[in-house]
């Protein structure tokens, strides 16, 4: 693609769509055409302050553009990302990518058979904190995950699997290459009809294990994950876009070694802008993106198979409640 300026949209401009287009709309080299949303209203309010022009219809803002972010709620990734691949547009789609495995198929087929870029919205992959740890990490055994969030009205229309867990599942797929071996689940519904909170154990062939506790309905916000190695345990505090790097450096003869501590990370990096910036310099050069359809779908496809697994033990934990009556309880009278 020539200097000229890669011309974008948003399609989708609730919470998050309306930082898409913040981004796009201070870079220099972007021109954001438009908004899009079913609610014109809003398309109204973030094309006004992003100096656009709002649509009701994405249909039509893709007759315009290069390329558009897609920030719409996720039953809806698969039939909106499809048009715009058919409309020989690149996407940066939200993570989940899709619901199913077989729509995710669909995506990265249509975007490889047209040699259009499908980047997935994996946002954690940016966080300064995940790129600073990655040049620590040598032979990770035992991965420990504490991702709990206070509870919002927005993502909800998925589980808290999809929500945040599938989040640390890409983070550790990228950096365990490795074949999982097993998985452990457990989790529950608590305010929504779906799972709001939930643990689950992955056992890798190699030996490494993950173990992931994600709830959308905590007191605070709580993102880290602690790798343990030999020689070295890696604590990343994703909120702080910190890692502190921690080993036992060998004290004077006859002395208790003592701890070698060192902080990585750069705190005032904007993730969001770093994720949109690769999209734009990926449009630019056809680069293959960080997080790739096949990424997504990959992430997907664990993040499917622990809420398969955790529904298959409600519905065991609910037939059993049923057979014993009265929550096991023995009547006496």
């Amino acid at each position: 693609m020539s200097k000229e300026k890669v011309r974008v949209g948003v399609i989708g401009v609730g919470y998050l769509g309306r930082f898409h287009a913040m981004k796009y709309a201070a870079m220099d080299d972007v021109r954001l055409v438009g908004v899009a949303d079913t609610n014109p209203d809003r398309a109204k309010e973030i094309a006004e302050e992003c100096s656009t022009t709002p649509f009701t219809e994405y249909q039509v803002l893709l007759e315009q553009v290069d390329a558009v972010s897609i920030v719409v709620p996720t039953v809806y990734h698969h039939a909106v990302a499809m048009t715009c691949l058919e409309h020989e547009v690149d996407i940066l789609l939200e993570k989940p990518m899709t619901t199913t495995l077989e729509q995710a198929d669909d995506l990265i087929a249509l975007a490889d058979r047209k040699k259009l870029l499908l980047q997935v919205g994996h946002l954690e992959r940016f966080n300064p904190a995940v790129l600073a740890m990655q040049p620590l990490l040598h032979n990770p055994l035992f991965i420990e995950v504490h991702r709990l969030s206070t509870f919002k009205n927005r993502g909800t229309d998925v589980d808290v699997i999809l929500d945040l867990m599938i989040h640390d599942i890409d983070i550790i797929l990228s950096i365990i290459h490795s074949p999982i071996k097993d998985i452990h689940t457990m989790g529950a519904p608590v305010i929504t009809q779906l799972t709001d909170i939930a643990n689950a154990r992955i056992i890798f062939e190699n030996g490494c294990t993950a173990n992931i506790t994600v709830s959308r309905i905590s007191m605070e916000n709580i993102r880290r994950m602690r790798i343990f190695q030999p020689g070295k345990y890696l604590s990343v505090d994703f909120g702080k876009k910190e890692v502190m790097a921690i080993k036992l450096k060998q004290g004077v003869q006859g002395e208790i070694p003592l701890p070698d501590i060192s902080r990585h990370g750069f705190s005032e990096q904007d993730v969001l802008e770093m994720e949109i910036r690769e999209f734009i310099d990926n449009i630019r050069q056809r680069c293959k993106p960080t997080v790739s359809g096949h990424e997504g779908r990959r992430a997907l496809a664990v993040a499917l198979s622990v809420i398969n697994q955790i529904q298959q033990n409600q519905e065991n934990f609910g037939h059993l409640m049923g057979e014993q009556g009265n929550f096991g309880f023995i009547n006496h009278s």
